[in-house]
């Protein structure tokens, strides 16, 4: 899959068939929509395309309004985004920045501008919620009756149902907030993940040292930097890691910004998934996983992030949490 930030650009496909959305974690609702876009775009014989926003529009308008509690949680990064498109076998997607220029655009601007001349649009297929351009005015009529003039189909895919659940966005991360990590797993259609590149921390969990513990020494963990400070989901999981084995290594994690340890630390308060491996596969060494890139499936939630009073508490803490997913591994065999 192509990617590209912005629309100046020479090697953009000069048509396809496009969507159009912000595909917060690609569930099963934009999955359907993208089988059914590859397949409009391979009839026409064009490029299918996915346009996207980043920041998150509401997430603009949040800020433009200092009210953060109006920005949505966010399920997944952009790279998982990325990722999950190039899984559905997108040709071509482009992200727009979202800012003040976008928001006040006209909607019959974006079409012309946008649609049109830097998309070469044939065929644009929307949800049945759409809504575009400034103050929202533009939808899926306004869309239909522009691409009757300027020569592009337009189509419109009704709400896809997951035992009577009408699967969104919203949906999931309203699941993942609860915890309800196989409901949101239904809504997805497989294991909610995060993935990216390990990084260092602070090396706090090598000092810990827990008796017995299954890494090198102490709790050692992946470090993975989850770039939007409001994820959906929150809290220690039962986790699996793709990325390190030929299989998938059992573990324990924390999603969030570890409230026991100073904010002023060389993580700066950003939030992180922390995960430790049950099993440390011994060819990788102590410090084999930094660099490498991994995708850790969230399984199930144990509890919220506590606060604990010293490093002691802390260390009893983590203790208690991997026996704990032990167990869970154990009984789900």
């Amino acid at each position: 899959m192509r990617t590209f930030l912005g629309l100046h650009h020479q090697t953009l496909a000069p048509a396809s068939a496009i969507t159009i959305g912000n595909f917060d974690g690609v569930h099963r609702g934009h999955q359907a929509m993208l089988a059914l876009l590859r397949n409009e775009a391979a009839n026409r014989g064009v490029t299918s395309c996915v346009l996207t926003f980043e920041p998150h529009p509401r997430d603009y308008f949040a800020k433009l309004l200092h009210k953060p509690e109006l920005a949505p949680a966010r399920v997944g990064t952009v790279r998982d985004k990325l990722m999950d498109l190039a899984d559905n076998q997108v040709e071509q997607t482009v992200i727009l920045p979202f800012g003040a220029q976008l928001a006040n655009q006209e909607p019959e601007e974006f079409v012309q501008n946008v649609l049109v001349q830097a998309l070469g649009a044939r065929y644009v297929l929307v949800g049945d919620d759409f809504r575009f351009g400034k103050n929202r005015a533009g939808d899926y009529q306004l869309l239909d009756a522009m691409g009757r003039q300027l020569g592009f189909d337009v189509a419109r895919m009704n709400s896809y149902e997951v035992h009577g659940v009408r699967v969104s966005s919203s949906e999931v991360r309203k699941a993942l907030q609860e915890g309800r990590m196989q409901d949101a797993a239904k809504l997805l259609g497989r294991p909610y993940a995060v993935s990216g590149h390990v990084l260092h921390g602070r090396k706090l969990g090598r000092q810990l040292g827990a008796s017995g513990s299954s890494a090198t020494d102490g709790f050692r963990t992946l470090n993975l930097h989850f770039k939007h400070w409001k994820p959906a989901a929150s809290g220690i999981f039962v986790v699996q890691v793709h990325g390190l084995a030929d299989r998938p290594l059992p573990g324990v994690a924390n999603m969030g910004v570890r409230p026991s340890l100073d904010s002023n630390d060389v993580n700066g308060g950003r939030v992180l998934l922390e995960t430790h491996c049950l099993e440390w596969p011994t060819w990788l060494g102590q410090e084999g996983g930094y660099g490498k890139t991994i995708r850790v499936e969230l399984l199930e939630k144990l509890h919220d992030e506590l606060k604990y009073p010293d490093l002691q508490a802390l260390t009893q803490g983590i203790s208690k949490d991997i026996e704990a997913a032990k167990a869970w591994f154990s009984a789900h065999r």
